[in-house]
């Protein structure tokens, strides 16, 4: 697996959880693809459209760890990983579904599973 790819999308995935880029739409139209939906933690189905509002999507306090990725094909990548939510004090099984669009990954799908 090419160690590049995972390093970057990781940064990707740990930029999402960053409160400057949860704040801006412009970051978040650049990461996340038009086709993006999320089955969150939460048990809500959020899309594109319904979840940017026009100051981002909500600040969290959470950290990444045990990330994974698997080559779907060469240009469909699988993401998992672990997040602790320091507000919350829980842990969450991720999956993510990466797609390079004209040079550029975004993210397609994602999971949140609170682990019990």
């Amino acid at each position: 697996m090419n160690f590049s790819l995972k390093d970057h999308l990781q940064g990707l995935e740990e930029q999402l959880l960053q409160p400057e880029i949860r704040a801006s739409q412009k970051a978040l139209q650049k990461l996340l693809a038009p086709d993006f939906f999320e089955f969150g933690s939460s048990g809500r189905v959020l899309y594109k459209g319904e979840a940017i509002r026009e100051n981002g999507i909500g600040e969290v306090n959470m950290r990444l760890s045990h990330f994974e990725i698997q080559e779907l094909s060469e240009e469909v990548i699988l993401a998992t990983y672990r997040i602790f939510d320091e507000k919350e004090s829980r842990n969450s099984l991720r999956s993510s579904v990466w797609r390079c669009n004209d040079g550029h990954w975004q993210l397609v799908f994602h999971q949140g599973t609170i682990c019990i």
